[in-house]
């Protein structure tokens, strides 16, 4: 009787898996089920691994989750630098809005300051955009600061308020009509949201983002070199 060959190599050696693969599989199971429904011991699953092997790549869902994050601001175009400051502010925070907006998971990430602040170099890069154009225009450091935080905080309330607005409203809830806003209203007392009810959801699915920034940005900037030039003492 012939003898079988051994076979060469190792046998049950586990499969080698990378960073990449597994961001790619999380933000799969992600965008499928949302975050909340993801576990690590899931994605091990889904991925093919044990979840032992998984913690060798990340400590928690958290790191995990700091880790998307960073993969994500790696493939965000970084606008061209406008010549004027004031242009680069806009260039900067529209390219803040569109990513956020392509996954607006990262919106609510990053509105815990914890996570902002770990944010990786190509992320910064849009801040100081913002803060460098800011201070080119006239503004002091500090005032560059709060230009930021008030652009930060219209452009995340605009991707998370639109998201959640989405599909917001349960299937078994009556509807207040074709177009209409709120089912019962009192004329009397409410008018002029009684004149824009049946146009209210029409008009507020409206993109008004870039020319709203370009006012925002307009009066932050008139505002703070405005009171840059005041006296001291006035």
């Amino acid at each position: 009787m012939p003898r079988t060959n051994p076979t060469h190599g190792r046998v049950g050696r586990p499969p080698v898996t990378s960073r990449t693969q597994i961001l790619t599989v999380a933000r799969r199971l992600i965008d499928e089920s949302g975050w909340d429904k993801l576990t690590i011991r899931g994605l091990a699953a889904e991925i093919g691994i044990g979840a032992t092997t998984l913690y060798h790549h990340v400590r928690d869902k958290e790191d995990l989750l700091l880790l998307l994050i960073h993969e994500y601001a790696q493939q965000i175009p970084h606008p061209e630098q406008a010549g004027e400051p004031r242009d680069r502010i806009v260039a900067a925070a529209t390219a803040i809005h569109d990513a956020l907006t392509e996954w607006p998971l990262s919106a609510e990430v990053l509105t815990s300051d914890r996570f902002i602040s770990r944010l990786s170099t190509p992320a910064l890069r849009l801040i100081e955009d913002i803060l460098s154009g800011s201070v080119d225009h006239g503004c002091t450091p500090e005032q560059a600061v709060q230009v930021f935080r008030n652009i930060w905080y219209f452009t995340v309330g605009e991707v998370l308020i639109r998201d959640h607005s989405a599909d917001a409203r349960p299937r078994d809830e009556p509807s207040a009509g074709p177009g209409a806003f709120v089912s019962e209203l009192d004329e009397d007392q409410l008018p002029h949201l009684t004149a824009l009810n049946d146009r209210w959801t029409a008009l507020a699915a409206l993109d008004t983002f870039p020319s709203t920034l370009d006012v925002l940005v307009d009066g932050l900037l008139s505002q703070a070199t405005s009171s840059s030039t005041r006296s001291p003492n006035r």
